[in-house]
């Protein structure tokens, strides 16, 4: 799926007249075999309060801008050099984000975990929709750490489609 959508904007950028024209509006999904998601270990259905279901947690587990920014350059230069024709070498134009995020219980620094995703289209702010929808049904018990788990590491888009709602949408906006 992934060099689908990378060679169809690869022949949108030949053709067009504009680099920003040619950058796809499809949602990007991170190379599974180098990002296939990684847990927090400390992080578990029976302690969710004392984590993720408690406000502001992630910033105590967040890694530094530092690291991050060094991991999303060494990506772009290998397993996602394919990107960089697309989006640009620029590292501003991607977010280095968490496949599972932190607020769903995923590995703070394992570069399993973390990925360049394209700022382009709306591809990070869908993906952090979704994150906040699903850590909502999962610490009102509507759905479990697992299930939420497996659905944004095997297709965030999907997940996106099937956990979201409009007043999800306007909660992330609202917040900025």
């Amino acid at each position: 799926m992934l060099i689908k959508v990378i060679a169809g904007a690869f022949a949108a950028c030949l053709f067009s007249t504009s680099a920003i024209a040619a950058v796809p509006t499809v949602s990007i999904k991170p190379n599974t075999t180098v990002t296939p998601g990684a847990l927090n270990p400390n992080v578990k259905q029976s302690n969710i309060n004392q984590n993720i279901c408690k406000a502001n947690w992630t910033s105590t587990v967040r890694p530094t801008v530092t690291y991050t920014n060094k991991l999303k350059a060494a990506q772009l230069a290998g397993d996602y050099k394919s990107f960089v024709a697309i989006y640009g070498a620029d590292t501003k134009n991607y977010e280095e984000d968490h496949l599972i995020s932190l607020q769903l219980g995923g590995s703070p620094s394992d570069p399993k975990n973390l990925w360049p995703e394209p700022y382009a289209g709306d591809n990070a702010r869908k993906k952090d929709v979704v994150e906040t929808a699903l850590k909502r049904l999962i610490c009102s018990a509507k759905i479990s750490l697992a299930e939420a788990q497996k659905a944004i590491s095997t297709d965030w888009v999907a997940a996106y489609n099937k956990y979201t709602s409009a007043a999800d949408i306007k909660a992330v906006d609202s917040n900025g």
